[in-house]
């Protein structure tokens, strides 16, 4: 195997033997030879599109597929091989029309290839076909490439989202299909890659744009909440992951049951939405990031369901306690289709649950952009009134590498006239931290998930018309945390914004050539973060 797609990636290089994240030779060689498949099937789609063919059947499948590929999200080798054999049919199903039309595809093997039934003979399909294989490229084009794969994965994450809940864009996805497309070809220059990757952080825009106004139309605005941190006495489940209708159908069923549901992780920010507050049942957070499940998991006394990417290997301890749905999986693990969660109801009526009430204390959320827009003239006021010094976005994934204590560090010394936005799960190393306020304004705000970065952007776009500047002339600064490939296709998109002088760790990414590190410095000024000290000194000083 060969994987670098994620920040904690072997010795900082690639997992070759074993995945940091739990996946094994066999899902990897999978998950590439599915990579290959939809290469394939995209290239048809192109072709398709261009013949006036309705592609709509592979639309919503390709960002379904290449969302299963991101880190933490599928270790189960039967579904990602049975969406290999549907990629290749689907690949089929186009050419058979473009056929019937008269058009011809070029002649390349992921137009050909028949996927193997046995597992083991497809994962020796898959060896000439995972990202070593592009190694005949130019290193600095190669790195923009896969640079542009990984960020596709997010904009797939993102884009599944909307789906769910009902709203496409098919630009999106065309995107998606010519894009992968090319990486089959390889033809493109170094400049032409870089010019693919930043319009991949277009059309990430575009793609959490979507996702906004899905989670806003179908669950109202979030607003401001207190989320306790304790518990109820009695019977309980937990709900991780980043799925909003997923929380929501677990709610619905589990209504009247006796049961209390609580978030981890990044369903934290559900809290403030309106549709999924209004349960009676639903009450707290229990946990932190997801690098801490194992342990956290196994002190839950009721059933967990994981939504989305996240999941690491189960402990015997929870192992049936726990439960995947959507495009999450762990051989072994009961699996959840079509949102019928009485299994989950079942295993937590089943289990002790909690035995009395515990108050820890509470956090709040909903700082979403609608919230903080409304308090835009409050903010612009302390500003002009020298209140409030500078804005830090403190934001990303979490992870387990050592380093990301920097983080925590780094929000403790922020000054007391500065403020602190921050989203993702990022923020549990200080999200319950009391920061106080600014003449009214909390210090701390917590803007949401990851797939709520496009909050964040329309912040500072409204902070920075407001003040009739660019974002890059406002007082405020992006210190990012990035571990997987949602939060690359946000910085691509950060890229497109044009958007300077960002600080991420806490490493740079394994897959970013020097030559590409040096364009992005050039271009960007991007940095990796250094100290909370150095780096505090730095941007209060500009």
């Amino acid at each position: 195997m060969f994987c670098y797609q994620c920040e904690q990636t072997a010795k900082g290089v690639a997992c070759q033997t074993m995945g940091v994240c739990g996946k094994d030779p066999e899902v990897a060689a999978l998950q590439d030879l599915l990579v290959y498949a939809l290469k394939g099937m995209s290239m048809a789609a192109v072709k398709a599109r261009e013949a006036g063919i309705d592609v709509t059947p592979v639309n919503a499948f390709t960002a379904e597929a290449l969302f299963a590929t991101l880190t933490n999200v599928n270790f189960d080798p039967e579904p990602i091989a049975e969406m290999i054999r549907d990629a290749v049919g689907k690949r089929e199903m186009l050419k058979d029309q473009l056929k019937e039309k008269g058009v011809s595809l070029p002649d390349h093997p992921a137009l050909s290839f028949t996927p193997e039934d046995d597992l083991h003979a497809m994962e020796e399909q898959a060896k000439d076909k995972g990202l070593e294989a592009d190694r005949d490229m130019d290193p600095d084009s190669m790195s923009l490439m896969h640079t542009l794969l990984f960020g596709l994965k997010g904009v797939a994450a993102y884009a599944d989202h909307a789906h769910i809940l009902g709203f496409e864009n098919p630009e999106i996805y065309e995107f998606i299909h010519q894009a992968l497309s090319e990486m089959l070809e390889k033809r493109l220059s170094m400049e032409e890659w870089l010019n693919l990757v930043l319009k991949c952080g277009e059309m990430n825009y575009k793609t959490m744009e979507l996702l906004d106004r899905a989670n806003t139309t179908t669950y109202g605005n979030p607003v401001p909440t207190e989320v306790p941190l304790g518990h109820k006495k009695g019977k309980a489940i937990l709900v991780s992951g980043h799925d909003l209708k997923d929380l929501e159908e677990i709610l619905k069923q589990s209504e009247g049951k006796g049961i209390t549901v609580y978030t981890h992780g990044e369903m934290l920010p559900c809290h403030g939405y309106p549709g999924l507050k209004k349960y009676a049942h639903f009450y707290g957070h229990y946990g932190t990031a997801w690098q801490n499940q194992r342990k956290e998991f196994a002190a839950f006394p009721g059933a967990i369901l994981m939504t989305t990417n996240c999941i690491q290997k189960p402990k015997d301890l929870y192992h049936d306690n726990i439960f995947t749905t959507g495009l999450v999986g762990w051989p072994g693990v009961t699996h959840i289709k079509n949102r019928d969660y009485t299994p989950v109801i079942q295993k937590a009526l089943e289990l002790p649950g909690w035995e009395e009430d515990e108050d820890k204390g509470s956090v709040k959320v909903g700082f979403g952009h609608n919230t903080v827009l409304s308090l835009a003239d409050k903010v612009i006021e302390a500003v002009k009134g020298k209140k409030i010094r500078h804005f830090f976005l403190v934001a990303g994934c979490d992870g387990a590498k050592p380093g990301r204590n920097y983080y925590t560090e780094l929000v403790e010394k922020v000054p007391g006239d500065c403020v602190v936005l921050t989203l993702a799960c990022g923020k549990f190393r200080f999200f319950d931290k009391d920061l106080g306020d600014i003449e009214g304004i909390p210090r701390l705000l917590d803007i949401g998930q990851c797939n709520d970065a496009y909050s964040a952007i329309r912040i500072a776009s409204a902070l920075a018309d407001a003040f009739g500047v660019g974002v890059n002339d406002l007082p405020l600064s992006m210190i990012l945390s990035w571990y997987e490939q949602k939060a690359v296709a946000i910085l691509l998109t950060l890229f497109w914004l044009g958007i300077k002088d960002i600080k991420l760790g806490p490493s740079l990414p394994a897959f970013i050539s020097g030559n590409v590190l040096g364009v992005l410095q050039k271009n960007f000024n991007i940095q990796p973060v250094t100290t909370p000290d150095q780096d505090l000194a730095e941007l209060l000083g500009r």
